[in-house]
């Protein structure tokens, strides 16, 4: 019996991190990749000004 309650809290994690990985999936807006890019052109165009100053 202490056996099958051993086998009993991986098989109840992993059923509880299905649920909340599934419910945290649901949740997330797609964002597409417009704010990294936006904030890499700033990135790249401060880089290029303190590069060419010297």
């Amino acid at each position: 019996m202490a056996a099958l309650a051993w086998l009993l809290i991986p098989l109840m994690a992993g059923i509880a991190a299905g649920l909340w990985g599934s419910w945290t999936n649901r949740t997330r807006r797609i964002r597409g990749d417009g704010p990294e890019l936006d904030g890499y052109n700033r990135f790249r165009e401060a880089m290029e000004r303190t590069t060419s100053g010297t």
